[in-house]
């Protein structure tokens, strides 16, 4: 039966200490400014990658021009102003920021100020904070946001009255309370993560300190109804980062981080249409590494890789059609041995896997070839001054 880990455990190996950021800052930026010496060979912006900052005091959001080489540069600028505040310390969640789904904008958690800030994306990469772009959570310390469609759900990890609330997202970027939606968790329960499945009617949330699974049903009115035997036990204890497959809604993965060093592993379950989840194969599969926490999934839905923040690797696998993993191999993030690296986001064509290494205050960038990675010669490239980033996405 998984266990309750304290905070300062969980922190230690999905979260490294703020001790070596300077040191390792320096190497990162070394790396970023030899690839801004070089930016005329990259050719033109093909995209851009976006970090929440998660600052102290006033939050920002780190921007980077993307080029077709998987290089990255600072989109002018950058940072920008998200308009509430960060914490300037580990969020330990995954979807800190988020894309709309229609593209236009940037939905990001201000986890200093329980608030949620919505900003444009410019055809420049640049952004601006939306008219009432910034809104409160409906609860306390913002961690996580979903998005499908015109809603979204955030959230709230305080250790008192923690939940997850609902919004609906219109066309101008503004975010409304959804009247009803909170679901109102137990204290100390912590969830990390909340995501939806590709077609919008299931919603799922980690319980990351007491080793539970949220699993929802999504009504058409955009409110939650929990499934039958919602929350169930996680597989192993620190359920984290989770993902449906992308080409398969009913198939759910999530990453288990706190069950010890080198008893790293990644949950599969499928999902029933009222949300219930099952077990698939011989789940969890190991991948004899420490603090899986952060996962990503390629577009074609055949290959997962997932973050090991606690032994800086990332473990890809295989996905059988009936969601089952192949564990193929575990590839270094080589800044500092990778410890501390946190989130990771594909780029659209699914060529090139952005990691958010946050201890290094750097992002490093892997070529994809099916289920290989291989670190490009321009990562990794550094962050912005007193970052200590949540999340990334790229578009």
């Amino acid at each position: 039966m998984p266990t309750l880990v304290s905070k300062a455990a969980r922190l230690a190996l999905c979260v490294a200490t703020l001790s070596a950021i300077g040191v390792l800052g320096a190497v990162g930026a070394g790396a970023s400014s030899a690839a801004d010496a070089s930016i005329n060979a990259h050719g033109s912006v093909v995209g851009h990658v976006y970090l929440d900052d998660n600052t102290t005091g006033a939050n920002t959001i780190g921007a980077f021009d993307r080029y077709a080489d998987g290089s990255l540069s600072p989109v002018p600028g950058s940072p920008f102003s998200a308009g509430g505040a960060g914490t300037g310390a580990g969020l330990a969640s995954q979807g800190a920021i988020q894309i709309s789904s229609d593209g236009h904008y940037l939905i990001a958690v201000d986890a200093g100020s329980n608030q949620i800030s919505v900003l444009k994306i410019k055809a420049d990469g640049a952004l601006d904070l939306v008219p009432g772009g910034l809104v409160s959570s409906g609860g306390t310390t913002p961690v996580s946001v979903a998005v499908h469609d015109g809603l979204v759900y955030v959230a709230n990890a305080s250790a008192h009255d923690p939940n997850y609330t609902g919004f609906t997202l219109n066309a101008g970027g503004q975010l409304r309370p959804l009247a009803g939606s909170t679901v109102s968790l137990p204290d100390n329960s912590e969830p990390g993560d909340v995501t939806f499945n590709s077609t919008g009617n299931i919603l799922i949330g980690a319980r990351v300190n007491t080793s539970e699974i949220d699993s929802f049903a999504v009504g058409a009115n955009g409110l939650l109804t929990p499934s039958a035997d919602s929350p169930i036990p996680a597989q192993a204890t620190g359920p984290f980062g989770s993902e449906f497959n992308p080409t398969d809604p009913s198939q759910l993965f999530v990453t288990n981080a706190h069950a010890g060093a080198g008893l790293g592993s990644v949950s599969a379950f499928s999902v029933a249409d009222d949300g219930a989840l099952s077990s698939i194969g011989g789940s969890p599969f190991a991948n004899g590494q420490s603090g899986t926490c952060w996962v990503e999934i390629s577009h074609d839905g055949k290959y997962l890789f997932a973050v090991n923040t606690g032994s800086g690797e990332i473990s890809s696998y295989a996905i059988a059609h009936d969601g089952a993993l192949t564990l193929l191999g575990n590839t270094p993030v080589s800044q500092s041995g990778g410890v501390g690296a946190v989130d990771a986001r594909l780029s659209p064509d699914g060529s090139t896997l952005y990691v958010n290494e946050s201890r290094a205050d750097a992002v490093a960038a892997f070529s994809v070839d099916g289920g290989t990675l291989t670190e490009l010669s321009s990562s990794p490239t550094s962050l912005p001054s007193g970052a200590l980033p949540a999340g990334i996405v790229v578009n």
